[in-house]
């Protein structure tokens, strides 16, 4: 459990000193040891790292990993149709191995991507963590409910409970406000509460949902929302694609983490998130991929480059979300997210060794002028050539 990678480029993400720089990180039981910028100490194993970048593991905060099961089924309908007339109906045929199936395929896709951490919002979710126990990916994992599923939700929550362990946090997943009972929000804070858990719920991701909550409770989805004590407690919130200045203020009061969705908000035609006045009022946003359902992947690397993209577009900016941003939020901004900030996201003595290696020398990398806008812009999930989680190898090319 004691390996050096060496001679490799180093983004570190960290707040001080260079950017990116040429080094060595000793990895010992799973943490980062130390990391050095000239000589490194002689160690039994080496990982030779020339040609190749060291980066901190991405973090995926939102996805529903077993839907790679309806990759490429329901494509080209609204989110409400897409719901309730294709998604739905087949999500309420699939057993627990189904879910279990499908996860190992999308966890499998998403380690050999160089992402090492998921957060995962599902029905069944015990099989998601069946899967996640045998494959060593970091996961957050977030049992799911709507109004007719609060008993199979409560007995799926007291089993994903029990695999919870140094990889496997867990969270109370209510779906929406617009599927989700006053009554039944209420529910999903207590239990969230009584297991000292925190929550991950959609919010405001379409104009549909903002007319649905508004005609019922007068009141925007994050207004009705926050009524009801959901961002009481730790949340992420993903999508927020149709919120108002009022809207932003309330998530930055109550510590609420956006998980945006680019690549889904697009397909779906949901609308670009303000991701920019987001972050201009000091709110935390990470990136997430959502379902294959409705991506059609789960390729952080392609979602980087179309939240960059896309925030230019939607700010009328071309200096809005900068590489450097962008990267925060797959990596330092997502370990935030769930908890994670002082042990997640950075190449830093005392944080976990969530590493990712990664092949420069494909013709799409040179020249390398600047490593931060290479791995946004140019690079692919099929140049990660390592990845460990906690120290453990969990994938090589």
């Amino acid at each position: 459990m004691r390996f050096l990678i060496n001679n490799v480029l180093i983004i570190p993400m960290t707040d001080d000193g260079p950017r990116w720089f040429a080094g060595s990180v000793l990895v010992e039981d799973g943490v980062i040891a130390e990391v050095f910028r000239g000589d490194a100490p002689q160690v039994d194993k080496v990982v030779d790292g020339t040609g190749k970048l060291l980066m901190p593991g991405l973090i995926n905060t939102h996805t529903h990993v077993a839907m790679t099961l309806m990759r490429n089924m329901a494509d080209d309908v609204p989110l409400m149709e897409w719901l309730h007339e294709r998604v739905w109906p087949f999500e309420s045929k699939l057993t627990p191995q189904d879910i279990y199936v499908g996860a190992r395929l999308g966890i499998a896709e998403m380690l050999m991507g160089g992402t090492t951490t998921m957060v995962d919002m599902y029905w069944h979710e015990a099989a998601v963590a069946r899967a996640v126990e045998e494959t060593g990916i970091r996961a957050v994992l977030c049992p799911c409910f709507i109004d007719d599923r609060m008993g199979e939700f409560e007995t799926d929550l007291a089993e994903t409970l029990s695999f919870k362990n140094e990889l496997i946090q867990v969270r109370v997943a209510p779906h929406a406000a617009y599927s989700c009972s006053a009554e039944n929000l209420r529910r999903g804070v207590q239990l969230a509460e009584k297991h000292n858990v925190g929550l991950h719920v959609h919010v405001s991701e379409t104009r549909d949902e903002q007319e649905i909550v508004r005609n019922r409770f007068g009141k925007t989805p994050v207004g009705y929302l926050n009524s009801l004590g959901v961002f009481d407690l730790p949340t992420i919130a993903a999508h927020c694609v149709h919120v108002n200045g009022e809207d932003m203020e309330i998530l930055k009061a109550k510590n609420v983490s956006v998980a945006h969705n680019p690549q889904s908000n697009m397909k779906l035609a949901s609308g670009a998130a303000p991701v920019a006045q987001m972050l201009e009022r000091g709110l935390n946003v990470s990136l997430g991929t959502d379902g294959a359902a409705s991506n059609n992947d789960l390729d952080m690397w392609d979602e980087m480059r179309t939240a960059a993209l896309l925030g230019k577009l939607t700010a009328g900016d071309p200096a809005a979300l900068p590489a450097w941003e962008v990267l925060r939020m797959a990596t330092v901004d997502g370990a935030k997210a769930i908890g994670a900030g002082g042990k997640l996201g950075r190449i830093k003595a005392g944080y976990a060794a969530d590493l990712i290696l990664v092949d420069t020398t494909g013709p799409h990398w040179q020249p390398l002028h600047d490593p931060v806008s290479a791995a946004v812009y140019s690079a692919k999930s099929s140049d990660v050539c390592a990845v460990w989680v906690a120290g453990r190898q969990r994938f090589i090319r």
